[in-house]
């Protein structure tokens, strides 16, 4: 049944009104409801707020790097340390490294550009960040709801949106509505903020249908790769951060690598491939991987003898905005806006969106909060572009704008301009860089490359991916339909198969698409949705854009700990 048939037959759905609807309880989202309850305090006023979370928990879908400045959350929270933030390590020494096959040269600290320093800011789990921010939401008044997703944008007769509707519950895989079967309700709102991360679901339908992105560069992507490890206190350096540029990729091609050194003996590492890659036999879960085994890197992990001795504690995957100011849309639209990494916020250059998403979550929530209290509704929230146009986040933004799109011209030409703009030029920069195609657009055609052979995994540092995808708690209702769906069935096996050998069954990272034979032995293209980690790089990286993601029934996907 199509959800118009189920509205017909167990229509309509129950509804609730709030002043404000945000959608996505990362710290952006967070960060707009906590802004909105402390303006209310502030003047005496009543302002209802409610956060949907799809995830099962706040910080449960939560993955990051992370490192992070904690400009804005100071702004928001100025008194954060005494609450109890768990903002526990700070960065103690950077170190940025060009790695050979087996070679690793560091630049020296007195040279790197000043995006590449990170004095004053601490390594975290952003999940944890994101739990304690949704403690303090819920301390100031805001409802949220854990384990819901917007899946679907209402508009008013006039074309403003007017909220979301949660999804279906208990729908079985062939579309019928078994006994467990739950409406799904309405959230009716004067203004809906959305904060989903990087290629929302439902902002990508916004910027669609508003025209948001017209006469700006398309978005570019890249995926991040995740594994938390404890290693030997004797190779642990608390505070230690290493960024990696170089081997394991091609010189053509966007990436790079870190590893970052918590609290408590553990390290976060993790690679980052940019998704304009040309070559379709490229996997990022296997560039990863193979990483790992580089001498400088691999040190942490083992013992004098050269025996692996840490242990792998999570995993993880997450597509992360990576184009800058040069192709953030606008950003309202009658009746609700786009912030954080919804709306690309995130600075590549830093490798750091958390900030960005606070900030502009405030800065959405201040807007949103003033028309409400001056009786508007439905309209557009102009204040807010307006604020950042002004403020910190968009010098910082536009004095980096061309850090990705030099590497089209290779590592080290993008190396040596970045050096000039931010060190000669001090950030005043003449030109801008522009970008005219999508991710998408950049594979080639199999027959014009080289296929990759990667190294089997060991199972000590190296893996495959479903024994990753096991330790990110990854769950899904096995009777919902996919919600990774095909527009049309026929062109995987009749075009990324045959022209393109099958990419889906390497560039996602949880083993989600995998072509099989049929008896007759004809292929088909098998979707174990049930891995799915949410990344969202089907979506995006798809050469036919044929494969759309929806949300799935709410907490589905993965509970990340520690990530």
């Amino acid at each position: 049944m199509t959800n118009q048939e189920i509205l017909a037959q167990f229509g309509p759905r129950e509804s609730m009104e709030y002043d404000v609807i945000v959608v996505g309880g990362g710290p952006g989202g967070l960060a707009t409801a906590i802004r909105i309850k402390q303006m209310a305090a502030d003047q005496g006023k009543e302002v209802s707020v409610v956060v949907l979370e799809k995830g099962s928990e706040p910080g449960a879908h939560i993955l990051s790097g992370a490192i992070m400045d904690p400009k804005a959350l100071t702004e928001l929270i100025p008194n954060w340390k005494e609450l109890g933030a768990p903002l526990n390590q700070p960065v103690t020494d950077d170190a940025y490294v060009f790695l050979g096959e087996k070679t690793g040269v560091r630049v020296p600290n007195a040279v790197l550009p000043p995006f590449a320093h990170n004095d004053g800011n601490y390594i975290v789990s952003l999940g944890a960040v994101t739990k304690w921010m949704a403690e303090q939401a819920e301390a100031l008044g805001v409802e949220i709801f854990p384990g819901f997703t917007a899946a679907e944008v209402l508009y008013n007769q006039d074309g403003s949106v007017k909220g979301v509707a949660t999804g279906n519950m208990g729908v079985g895989k062939d579309g019928e509505p078994m006994e467990s079967f739950q409406l799904g309700m309405e959230l009716l709102g004067k203004y809906t903020v959305f904060a989903e991360g990087a290629r929302g679901h439902l902002g990508k339908q916004l910027i669609a249908r508003f025209h948001l992105d017209e006469g700006r560069d398309p978005q570019s992507f890249g995926i991040g790769i995740k594994e938390l490890w404890e290693i030997d206190p004797s190779r642990h350096k608390p505070g230690f951060v290493m960024h990696t540029a170089g081997w394991p990729m091609e010189s053509d091609t966007y990436g790079g690598a870190f590893l970052y050194h918590l609290e408590g003996n553990k390290v976060a590492l993790g690679f980052v491939t940019g998704l304009g890659y040309a070559n379709p036999y490229l996997s990022p879960f296997e560039e990863f991987q193979r990483w790992k085994t580089h001498p400088n890197v691999r040190y942490y992990f083992e013992n004098d003898k050269g025996e692996v001795t840490a242990k792998r504690l999570g995993y993880g995957a997450r597509a992360i905005n990576a184009s800058g100011i040069n192709a953030l849309p606008k950003t309202v639209f009658p009746g609700g806006c786009l912030i954080g990494c919804n709306a690309g916020y995130l600075n590549v250059g830093r490798i750091k969106g958390s900030h960005a998403a606070i900030k502009t979550g405030m800065q959405a929530a201040e807007a949103a909060f003033e028309a409400v209290v001056a009786g508007r509704q439905h309209d557009e929230l102009s204040a807010y572009p307006e604020a950042f146009e002004k403020s910190w986040l968009h010098t910082e933004l536009n004095k980096d704008r061309n850090f990705k799109n030099w590497f089209k011209y290779g590592l080290t030409v993008a190396t040596i301009m970045n050096g000039f703009e931010q060190l000669v030029l001090r950030g005043h920069i003449p030109w801008t860089l522009r970008r005219d195609k999508p991710d998408h657009a950049y594979l080639k055609p199999a027959a014009e490359c080289t296929p990759i052979v990667y190294p089997k995994p060991d199972g000590k540092l190296t893996f495959d991916r479903l024994s990753s995808v096991f330790i990110s708690n990854t769950n899904h209702e096995e009777q919902q339909p996919a919600h990774l769906t095909l527009i049309d069935a026929t062109v995987p096996v009749r075009i990324n198969l045959a022209k393109y050998a099958g990419p889906e069954a390497r560039y996602c990272p949880a083993g989600v698409y995998e072509y099989v034979k049929n008896e007759d032995n004809t292929d088909r293209l098998q979707i174990n949705a049930q891995n799915c980690v949410h990344c969202k790089t089907c979506d995006i990286k798809d050469p036919t854009q044929n494969i759309v993601w929806v949300t799935p029934e709410g907490s589905g996907g993965p509970n990340y700990a520690g990530m």
